[in-house]
């Protein structure tokens, strides 16, 4: 049952695609070691109030929602170290993707895949056209999020909004750099087309699982990576990610949720460091695949253990379900994932498990993530 299930996943994840693209730019320029003071462009976003209070299109909402959000997006040129396959040797290769300025000095929400280990050199290049050296501070591939810090003050700060509240059929905007720089800013629209997805990507360390990913068909192309996903009122609800080779109108975005305490991390604290438990887990809907069961019950599905995670050490098995997590209701990943980031390392959390249909509370200590784990 496990094979077949994994089958179908591979079949429909090689068609997946990171948004990023990759050009050829000439050296740019970086800040001095001064703090860099923004100042707002001439001919910025303004859009007038519209009489009409219905249609969100006709209203104007959608433009006023990308003339809000439009400052807080920064083009990134990122120099990588990658190998090339077919020579087998090391190459520089520079990607072009996308981010969204999340506070006034200058920490940067991104992708993995735009700002990951790899990254040699970066530059964040602002709505005014102002180019800033970035340092990258923290990186997950398993979320495929990352943050790059500037040294600035006065930067236009996005507004977060919450994912958890989207519903299937509203409005949603992308906004970003697609296919090179000259394209920055580019705002496309649609709406939500799904909620809770999971796909497979496939990475340079191997195949992801990707949970819990907003859909839309707003258009997100190569160089959309980290931008954001837009609701009608300018707010930060996703971050945009990977889009369907192989069809029009498909592309998914992280939900802002599960980055939120990240970012809140290293706002009160000035960094972030990954909490980990060490399981493999999947949501219901998922879970029902390899079971083949249409009765399971609402929780987390352990799957796999790494035994030198917190977890297994504190007694927790595979096949358990993982349904609390310091009294929080947990039924998917990204809640599981939400919880676990919103502490430190070091402290520690209660997990309610179900084990052969009984209850079961355990306390375990958050450690940092190993250096190659196979487990969140």
């Amino acid at each position: 049952m496990h094979r077949k299930f994994c089958l179908s996943i591979i079949v429909f994840s090689i068609f997946f695609l990171p948004s990023c693209s990759v050009s050829r730019r000439p050296g740019t320029l970086g800040n001095s070691g001064k703090i860099y003071e923004y100042t707002q462009p001439r001919s910025s976003d303004s859009v007038e109030e519209s009489q009409s209070s219905g249609d969100p299109v006709a209203s104007g909402a959608v433009a006023k929602a990308a003339a809000k959000v439009r400052p807080s997006v920064v083009g990134i040129s990122a120099t990588h170290i990658q190998r090339n396959k077919g020579l087998g040797r090391l190459e520089t290769v520079e990607g072009v993707g996308s981010g969204l300025i999340v506070s006034a000095d200058g920490y940067i929400l991104t992708n993995d895949h735009v700002a990951g280990a790899s990254v040699q050199n970066l530059v964040v290049i602002l709505q005014n056209g102002d180019e800033l050296n970035g340092k990258v501070l923290w990186t997950d591939p398993t979320l495929d999020l990352a943050v790059v810090k500037v040294r600035a003050s006065g930067l236009p700060a996005a507004e977060l909004g919450n994912s958890e509240k989207l519903v299937v059929g509203e409005v949603a905007i992308a906004i970003g750099t697609p296919l090179g720089l000259q394209f920055q800013h580019t705002t496309t629209a649609g709406i939500i087309s799904a909620l809770d997805r999971t796909v497979q990507v496939g990475t340079e360390k191997g195949q992801n699982f990707m949970e819990d990913l907003i859909q839309t068909d707003a258009s997100i192309n190569p160089g959309n990576s980290g931008g954001p996903l837009v609701n009608a009122r300018g707010q930060i609800v996703g971050i945009n990610t990977v889009k369907v080779v192989s069809a029009e109108g498909i592309g998914f975005a992280i939900p802002i949720d599960v980055a939120k305490p990240i970012v809140k991390h290293f706002m009160e604290d000035g960094e972030f460091t990954t909490p980990y438990i060490g399981i493999v887990g999947y949501d219901k809907d998922i879970a029902h695949y390899y079971k083949q069961d249409d009765s399971l019950a609402d929780g987390v599905y352990i799957v796999d253990l790494d035994p030198r995670g917190p977890a297994y050490q504190s007694g927790i098995r595979v096949d358990d379900i993982l349904t609390r997590v310091d009294g929080q209701p947990v039924t998917r990943m990204l809640e599981l994932r939400t919880a676990v980031y919103s502490n430190r390392i070091g402290d520690t959390i209660e997990v309610v498990v179900i084990r052969g249909g009984k209850q079961k509370n355990v306390h375990m200590t958050l450690k940092q993530r190993p250096v190659s784990p196979a487990t969140e």
